[in-house]
């Protein structure tokens, strides 16, 4: 079935903005001002025992919807996802991703599709792609996390790119051309080898943030940082 990440811009790196580097006491003018230069803004959300983090709560996604008409998607870090993956939806999201990983996963993402919503897989950095195979192509995106999850600051693992290459071939052999997002470890020295092992959008944090200049962080990102640096 189509979904609204069909309609995104092809042929260029999406940006699925994280906001757990926004500015959490502004967060709705962070949040304003930053979707003009998003195509996703991206929400960290866990029950505490899969990551200890809360991290963002689906209150916390309702009032950020009110902000933008960015597509909001939900990083959901979840054991028993079904439950919080239904508030997020109800609070205005508009791709929730489970991990892999988690306990009830094909049932999640099944429940997601029946509420109408794209649904996203991600897998941790210690999980093979071959091991999900069958419910990675049942995914209309897969997030690969390239650093220890529900950290902040941490490198990129260096096997984050041959991941991306291996599971794009994985998604082919199943007929599959969804998204492939990578997120944890976004940094200058990282973007090209991501976008040439192909990956369809990265999740800057503080490489976008910490720019005064947003629409020009956003456009050297999109560029793979190729073009030159910032300063």
């Amino acid at each position: 079935m189509p979904t609204f990440l069909d309609q995104l811009p092809t042929g260029r790196l999406l940006l699925d903005v994280s906001l757990w580097s926004a500015d959490l006491a502004a967060l709705g003018a962070d949040v304003a001002r930053v979707s003009a230069h998003a195509d996703l803004l991206h929400v960290d959300a866990s029950d505490t025992t899969f990551v200890a983090e809360a991290l963002f709560f689906p209150d916390l996604v309702r009032a950020v919807r009110s902000h933008t008409d960015v597509p909001l998607h939900v990083h959901l870090m979840a054991h028993r996802p079904t439950r919080l993956a239904m508030q997020f939806a109800e609070a205005g999201a508009d791709l929730i991703t489970v991990h892999a990983e988690a306990d009830e996963a094909g049932d999640a993402v099944d429940a997601i599709k029946s509420a109408g919503l794209p649904a996203g897989v991600a897998l941790t950095l210690e999980s093979a792609p071959a091991q999900y195979a069958e419910l990675l192509s049942a995914a209309d995106a897969v997030v690969l996390i390239g650093t220890p999850l529900g950290t902040k600051g941490t490198l990129m693992d260096p096997a984050v790119p041959d991941r991306v290459r291996k599971t794009r071939r994985l998604l082919g052999m199943a007929g599959r051309n969804v998204p492939i997002i990578a997120d944890g470890g976004i940094r200058a020295n990282t973007v090209a080898a991501l976008a040439e092992a192909g990956a369809t959008a990265v999740v800057p944090g503080s490489l976008l943030w910490t720019e005064g200049d947003l629409g020009r962080a956003a456009r050297w990102i999109r560029n793979g940082c190729r073009a030159g640096d910032l300063s």
